[in-house]
């Protein structure tokens, strides 16, 4: 790996760790919006990690062309990327309006089209981790080791650039460390350009091109990732439903859902059945708090009889197929206090801020104190 093309991979992949790591501190509501869903970072990690299978793609081809041995190793790390970002996308379900076969809706804790959410969050992070540490910092490592070099080439192991290993070691040790909410979401943008500018040197190792072309191709294939990326963001956020008629049917199921809260929290002798911090998609409120329970048997439920699929009504589903959600906010110091139901709306993507409803999204407050 060149010098130029090192300092330049290490100063994008830091550099990106730490202009999240002060957005979140010095401008936290900024920095909330840039981790949600179909927002530039979400689609920065999808192109890098799918650009990345293409470039390790290539780079198995050249290995098999001038070597002659079988690049099952690369080819492997192809299909991992693309496997990742169509994972990270939902294999196109937020992206589409799709909705999810039944036993995803029910078994993944997103409601969404992935298996990565199916596992716990311990087997999640643990693996993540695993991964970080295994391929990014450790196999380079042990590639130092003279007769470990010899045994990875003969059984065509292609380790990454040692000079990306203080990179990938800080990942490890942010993601580790866990500072703030949504650093997984900004370690696994890192690592995609990460697996990205490996690529980028695997293809140059068994090609003629060496040094500055792969500091050319870098400054290319990162130029290529960033316009995909906020032109992708852009048209998510700007796209609108083709049926005006599901903004009116949004209104009247957040609204139901709303009144069924209401209505659970005065049986209960309360302004809310929710804990001030909650914020969860409403199928997994049901699913995992006894308080919520009662829920599918409600006003909102009730609405199949109205044309509700039913479906949806199990799932609490919006009429854009993705999840309803509720969040309970409040400031003990000021005594504020927000409670809401929303869905994404047509743009399938959360506008709202903490503290209100923004944006296309679509919802029903529950509980405003101080009233505005």
């Amino acid at each position: 790996m060149s010098g130029r093309f090192a300092l330049l991979a290490n100063l994008i992949l830091l550099g990106l760790l730490g202009a999240f790591a002060w957005l979140e501190a010095a401008y936290p509501n900024v920095y909330y919006r840039s981790v949600q869903e179909d927002q530039a970072l979400e689609w920065a990690s999808f192109y890098s990690f799918f650009v990345a299978g293409g470039v390790f793609a290539i780079a198995a081809s050249r290995q098999r062309r001038t070597s002659g041995a079988l690049p099952w190793f690369l080819v492997g790390l192809s299909l991992f990327c693309v496997f990742v970002a169509m994972e990270e996308i939902s294999w196109g379900q937020r992206v589409f309006g799709h909705r999810p076969p039944d036993y995803f809706l029910a078994e993944n804790f997103q409601q969404e089209l992935n298996l990565h959410n199916m596992a716990s969050a311990d087997v999640r992070m643990n693996a993540f981790r695993g991964i970080i540490l295994g391929y990014g910092v450790l196999l380079p490592l042990f590639a130092l080791i003279p007769f470990l070099r010899r045994f990875f080439d003969r059984i065509a192991l292609v380790p990454p650039p040692i000079e990306l290993t203080p990179s990938m070691f800080a990942m490890f040790w942010l993601h580790f460390w866990y500072p703030w909410k949504f650093t997984a979401e900004v370690v696994e943008c890192a690592l995609g350009f990460g697996f990205l500018f490996v690529a980028i040197a695997n293809a140059t190792r068994f090609s003629e091109g060496r040094g500055r072309s792969s500091l050319v191709r870098s400054v290319g294939l990162i130029a290529l990732v960033a316009v995909l990326t906020f032109t992708t963001a852009w048209w998510s956020q700007n796209r609108q439903s083709g049926d005006p008629a599901n903004l009116e049917l949004a209104k009247i199921e957040s609204e139901a859902l709303g009144d069924d809260l209401e209505t659970l929290g005065e049986a209960k002798g309360k302004l809310v059945i929710t804990k001030c911090g909650i914020h969860k998609r409403v199928y997994t409120l049901v699913q995992k708090k006894d308080y919520a329970r009662p829920l599918p048997d409600m006003s909102f439920v009730d609405l199949a009889e109205r044309g509700l699929p039913e479906a949806r009504a199990e799932f609490f589903l919006d009429p854009w197929n993705s999840p309803y959600w509720i969040r309970d906010r409040c400031d003990k110091k000021t005594g504020r206090r927000v409670v809401f139901v929303y869905s994404f709306g047509p743009n399938r993507m959360r506008d709202s801020s903490r503290w209100e409803i923004r944006g296309d999204d679509i919802g029903h407050y529950v509980v405003r104190e101080p009233n505005p």
